[in-house]
């Protein structure tokens, strides 16, 4: 009998289709510092990432064009995908992915799956976007149909299909605990950093886990992702949960060693409901997604990913069961607030010196808890504040060099900018947000050096 894992190793390489195409962006490192990406130029990338999952699956080419420039217009650099959502997956064509819903054979049949993805993947490159791929979602190891068998041909196709590209990092998991099938997974990584050894390698985990608990010393992990998940402060009874405060995450990441960069790849998404699994609960707004972003990146995440819930699933007005019961239709729901206002944080971390930047919550005097929670972050001439509930709060000057500061207050909601004042760097002050107290009326205190 012929061993058909022997058999795929052994195919030629990807036909003309896969080879990329001449617009491909900057191949993507982690910085000398072991906390940030940077472009092979060494220039600051700052991760904004979408989750578009289904988009392999479920747009056209027309479709997934519109959506890329959307993103593109919007700021988004990283789009994060699955290559196979089921062993039966099809895109919009009818095409299937696999034969006879097997990862050890891909169904390479000219103009088909593989040819879609290609072009996908090389649309997004044209557009200065990154994707971010999944190679199968944890169901599917789940359900066995990607199993120890059949993992390595896998990886090794998707690996030397995709290796060439500058603008693939892989995602290993999908919504999946590392300690199941823990060394499916870290085959999965071992073999992309064989055959890809200059894409970057990460694990997606399950909800309100990371992908440090499992793999941090894994040499194939370049950087950690965790998913703080869907759920308020009160459907997490669990004692020692995180809750919604996700800036925990980063700073636990944080601390080990070796040191490694990290985000959030998966929180609370805009247009979803509260919890995730009942529809009858209030929908995540655009307020939630800001906090999320901003209190991460603050405790020292080195980007971040937004979520939208039509768009994740790229809803359709006919489809039977649109997911967790939201029936807004994706190309509607890309133009929801939350999604134009990501760009704001993306701006203000790259309009100061980018790689020296650490979280430091010594420069909030006291601190508040949950909504009333102040993250602080600085460089070494400026110091950014977020508040999310408006409330006053005093500063701890003298942190960063300058014998006076220029402070003002930005409008995360628009990006624009108010001016407060100049002081003394010394002692303490306290700032008051513009508008009412309360959540959701949330402003970033900046403080310049002078």
């Amino acid at each position: 009998m012929i061993c058909l894992t022997a058999l795929l190793l052994a195919l030629p390489l990807p036909p003309a289709s896969a080879q990329p195409s001449d617009s491909q962006p900057s191949a993507l490192r982690v910085s000398a510092n072991r906390r940030f990406l940077e472009t092979a130029e060494g220039k600051p990338f700052f991760w904004l990432g979408d989750t578009g999952w289904l988009l392999f699956h479920k747009l056209t080419r027309e479709e997934a064009e519109r959506y890329l420039e959307d993103r593109r217009t919007k700021g988004f650099n990283v789009i994060q995908v699955m290559v196979l959502h089921t062993a039966g997956a099809r895109n919009a064509y009818g095409k299937p992915a696999l034969v006879n819903g097997d990862p050890a054979r891909p169904d390479l049949e000219p103009g088909g799956y593989w040819d879609t993805v290609d072009w996908m993947i090389d649309k997004a490159a044209e557009k200065g976007i990154y994707m971010a791929l999944v190679p199968a979602w944890g169901s599917l190891a789940g359900g066995g149909q990607l199993n120890q068998s059949n993992v390595e041909a896998y990886t090794r196709f998707l690996a030397g299909r995709y290796g060439k590209r500058t603008n693939i990092i892989w995602l290993t998991g999908g919504d999946i605990l590392g300690s199941r099938h823990l060394e499916l997974w870290k085959t999965m990584g071992r073999t992309l950093k064989e055959v890809a050894p200059s894409q970057l390698v990460t694990y997606h985990p399950f909800g309100r886990t990371q992908s440090s608990t499992w793999f941090h010393r894994e040499p194939w992990l370049d950087f950690n992702m965790y998913q703080s998940g869907h759920r308020r402060y009160d459907q997490d009874p669990t004692p020692g949960a995180k809750g919604e405060d996700n800036w925990r995450y980063t700073a636990e990441d944080l601390a080990l060693t070796p040191p490694k960069p990290t985000l959030d790849g998966e929180p609370s998404y805009e247009r979803i409901p509260q919890g995730l699994h009942d529809a009858r609960q209030p929908l995540w707004t655009d307020k939630d997604v800001r906090r999320y972003a901003y209190w991460s990146v603050f405790a020292g995440a080195f980007g971040h990913t937004y979520g939208n819930g039509p768009v994740m699933a790229m809803t359709r007005t006919d489809d039977a069961k649109p997911a967790y019961g939201v029936r807004t239709p994706w190309n509607e729901a890309i133009h929801d607030p939350g999604a134009g206002q990501m760009r704001h944080l993306k701006t203000l971390l790259l309009s100061r010196p980018f790689f020296e930047r650490v979280p430091d919550q010594e420069l909030v005097v006291t601190n508040g808890s949950r909504y009333e929670y102040i993250a602080a972050t600085r460089g070494a001439s400026y110091a950014f504040f977020y508040i999310y509930a408006a409330r006053p709060f005093e500063v701890r000057l003298g942190r960063i060099r300058g014998s006076k500061v220029r402070a003002s207050w930005l409008n995360p909601r628009t990006g624009e900018t108010r001016a407060v004042g100049e002081f003394a760097n010394k002692g303490t002050r306290q700032f008051t947000p513009p508008g009412e107290r309360g959540p959701g009326n949330d402003w970033v205190l900046v403080l310049d050096s002078l």
